[in-house]
């Protein structure tokens, strides 16, 4: 008997979230097919990376509903799923914002989260650019029902340049990732289980290698704070720039986003994506050493490439445009042609102001007698 000709695999498979079809390769996540899509289609994610081998299916938020399976195997998941780790088949069908189910889930999950969380936004440096508090505003609730004390430890330096809010903690395990993947010795990591887990250094040891930094830029919240910047300034406040040096570490990217307040540089970041990850140069993550990070903090040391570009939702974004869209003056065509100065100019009918003297010349308020007649 002829031997079976199977079909050839499919080089991309279609999958369907919130009724928006999108075309993907085989082997992605729901998550990453959703950030193809964009928008509210996407579910948050506190813990997935995708620079970061392995990272993902610790925080549960980003957990969806799959209506079908596939085309070969309609029958729905029978439980959510995390759509950082499920990868798509050809003609799954996910539910994200459209499913009750997944908003009641996140709710859960976010109140969780929030159990031990401290309400340190009006203090906490990551306020502006948190993901929980993003999450918390969203899916939180206005008061808590837990009843019993919160987890709470200590402030912790792990280097001259990082302190550890352990309090803030939500265990994403994105900083051991980066200790274990960037640099050749990690000192730190989880210890203990359970409700007494934590992230700490042993034996007393400092984080103390050269892209130590990193850990701050893929904390999801303030748990990991730069001390060089730590109180100084709110980000809302500062304005950011991209940024470029020529950095003797060939490992850094020497590529990075300069916080301004005038011409003072308060912190220096990697630079991030629209999903909050560090950009990509070459095919490899824009990492910045330590000595671009906290060292080089004058604009003198940086050639400034030109403002950041920050989602104009954000309220780091408030005020920072480039540049801005004037609307299209309507009032000539409503007014049958005529120009709208002919129709506002005061000056030929009042004889209380000047048109001959320039107000911001004037030596305090504005006087009657700044405008008398002589």
């Amino acid at each position: 008997m002829a031997d079976e000709i199977k079909p050839a695999a499919p080089s991309t498979f279609k999958v369907t979230i919130d009724n928006i079809t999108v075309d993907v390769a085989p082997g992605t996540t729901i998550l990453t097919a959703a950030r193809k899509i964009g928008g509210d289609v996407t579910p948050p994610a506190m813990c997935f990376y995708s620079k970061l081998e392995g990272s993902g299916g610790k925080c549960r938020t980003c957990l969806v509903e799959v209506s079908k399976g596939s085309e070969k195997d309609p029958r729905p998941m029978p439980k959510l799923v995390a759509s950082c780790r499920t990868t798509v088949m050809d003609g799954m069908e996910v539910k994200n914002i459209t499913s009750d189910k997944v908003t009641d889930a996140r709710n859960g999950v976010v109140e969780f989260l929030l159990i031990n969380h401290p309400l340190d936004c009006p203090i906490c440096d990551q306020a502006g650019e948190c993901h929980l508090q993003d999450l918390g505003y969203d899916h939180g609730k206005e008061g808590t029902r837990y009843e019993f004390g919160r987890r709470t430890f200590e402030k912790e330096d792990i280097g001259p340049y990082i302190q550890l809010h352990m309090t803030r903690c939500i265990l994403c395990y994105r900083c051991t990732y980066v200790a274990d993947q960037l640099t050749d010795k990690r000192v730190h990591g989880i210890l203990d289980r359970g409700d007494h887990a934590e992230i700490s250094t042993y034996i007393s040891k400092a984080v103390e290698n050269d892209f130590s930094g990193n850990m701050i830029d893929v904390c999801p919240v303030g748990a990991l704070t730069d001390k060089t910047f730590r109180f100084k300034n709110r980000v809302w406040f500062t304005k950011p720039v991209y940024a470029h040096r020529k950095c003797e570490n060939p490992e850094c990217c020497g590529k990075a986003t300069l916080w301004l307040r005038g011409e003072e540089v308060f912190r220096v970041t990697v630079r991030k994506d629209t999903w909050g990850e560090v950009e990509s140069y070459d095919g490899k993550p824009g990492w910045i050493c330590n000595t671009c990070r906290f060292d080089k903090k004058k604009t003198s040391d940086w050639e400034i490439e030109g403002l950041a570009n920050i989602n104009r939702h954000s309220v780091i974004a408030q005020g920072k445009y480039p540049g801005l869209v004037v609307p299209q003056e309507t009032m000539k065509e409503v007014m049958s042609g005529q120009e709208p100065h002919l129709l506002m100019n005061i000056h030929t009918v009042s004889g209380v102001n000047d048109p001959s003297i320039d107000l911001s010349k004037i030596n305090g308020p504005a006087h009657s007698d700044d405008f008398k007649k002589i």
